[in-house]
């Protein structure tokens, strides 16, 4: 198809999804638990991605460059690299099939979703809505498979030569295994894995703002997202006020139960296995000597609800501080300088997002500057936007998704050198 044609069905695929958005959001909400409300805005920001580079198709530009001899004429075009495998996570089932997926069609590629074992039914949806919307056949399509399975599809995706490309969310640990396997036929990677996002709040910051910033990256979606927080730092001025006013608002404003209630912000944890790893994490922090302030164990609803947990005294030694928790535990740290807080933050061997609150100009251009993170909210809690590039650096990934940016992803540049001119 043509960039225009590509553009329009891509465009129609958007209107589809958007006219769909409510029967859509109860399918993410069945599948994973989340709030119904925050399966609408997944939708809408789902739906997003294929507006966005519905328009982007049209802008894949190439270049002429001045040769250096007078009978040559040198051109640069971009092409599509080819059939892309997509390996998606089941903590937004939808929007990280379309911030892919969105950019491959756009470039035009065709792509093979493997959605997670625990959320097939959105994907399938899509292609339902792909295939009213005029995408041809075979241009998008889905493998759903068990758990027992994922390993050996996963590996097969990786290493048949007709892929030319690999787009993986998830952990740390299971994108290494894939890269391992597309390094056999050195295929295109790009990779959004795990994060260990650290919140640091100084003394200069305004309490409040940073008390409402840290709720929504925290407690979204139950904890269960590559950019929430996972480790509070607090500047001993302000410690036990931003303490007090979260705890406070951490009772006030969340509420855990059944997805499809209207009152609820807090759904279940995807698995007990998830239930357990928090557990785990607020056990070995309080044998280390960390308080809970609130919150701290199963919720009454049900095995796999938790509830929204709040440690102090927390340490950089105890497991909850060394490793992704994707619960809904917040452990708070007591710092002194910006030296040492930028230090604690930039420790950790990934590096996707980062958060701080601050009202001194020159602190925020430092910090903003010295964290190791692709992602960084200057007094924002949440940060995704379709606009950005979305990425992170060290061991949590490789490339950039969303943005401009996101649809070099999927192109591979060609020179083309005309000669005897």
């Amino acid at each position: 198809l043509s960039s225009q044609e590509r553009s329009v069905r891509l465009r129609r695929w958007y209107e589809l999804m958007m006219e769909n958005k409510e029967e859509l959001a109860r399918i993410i909400t069945a599948e994973n638990g989340k709030p119904l409300k925050e399966a609408q805005g997944e939708i809408t920001y789902s739906a997003s991605f294929l507006e966005w580079f519905a328009e982007e198709a049209r802008r894949i530009y190439g270049d002429v460059i001045p040769a250096s001899a007078k009978d040559r004429r040198v051109l640069v075009l971009k092409q599509p690299v080819g059939v892309a495998a997509i390996i998606t996570p089941w903590n937004f089932p939808s929007a990280m099939i379309t911030r892919k997926v969105g950019a491959a069609l756009a470039a035009g590629c065709t792509v093979v979703v493997k959605p997670a074992e625990d959320t097939p039914l959105s994907a399938l949806a899509l292609g339902e809505l792909a295939n009213q919307a005029g995408i041809p056949a075979g241009v998008y399509n889905v493998v759903p498979c068990s758990r027992q399975q994922t390993a050996a599809v996963g590996e097969v995706l990786c290493t048949d030569p007709l892929v030319s490309k690999i787009s993986f969310t998830g952990s740390t640990a299971t994108g290494k295994i894939l890269l391992k396997h597309a390094a056999g036929t050195v295929k295109r990677v790009s990779m959004e894995l795990g994060g260990h996002a650290p919140f640091i709040v100084f003394d200069s910051a305004n309490v409040d703002r940073a008390v409402a910033g840290a709720l929504a990256s925290k407690y979204r979606n139950s904890g269960q997202t590559c950019v929430c927080t996972n480790r509070f730092l607090v500047q001993k001025g302000i410690h036990d006020e931003f303490v007090e006013k979260f705890a406070k608002a951490i009772d006030k404003e969340l509420h855990v139960g059944n997805g499809f209630d209207a009152k609820t912000t807090q759904g279940p944890l995807i698995n007990e296995k998830a239930v357990e790893k928090v557990e785990k994490h607020i056990k070995d922090a309080v044998s280390q000597g960390a308080s809970v302030v609130t919150g701290g164990k199963r919720h009454s609803l049900g095995k796999n609800f938790f509830e929204p947990t709040l440690l102090t005294n927390v340490t950089t030694k105890m497991l909850c501080t060394q490793e992704e928790t994707f619960g809904p535990l917040a452990p708070v740290i007591r710092f002194e300088t910006e030296a040492e807080a930028v230090a604690i933050a930039n420790a950790a061997n990934v590096g996707l997002a980062g958060y701080f609150y601050s009202q001194d100009p020159a602190q925020i251009w430092r910090v903003a500057e010295q964290l190791e993170v692709g992602m960084v909210g200057v007094n924002e809690g949440i940060i995704s936007s379709v606009e950005c590039p979305f990425g992170g650096v060290k061991e949590s990934g490789l490339g950039r998704e969303g943005s401009k940016y996101g649809i070099d992803e999927y192109l591979e540049i060609k020179y083309v050198c005309l000669g005897g001119l």
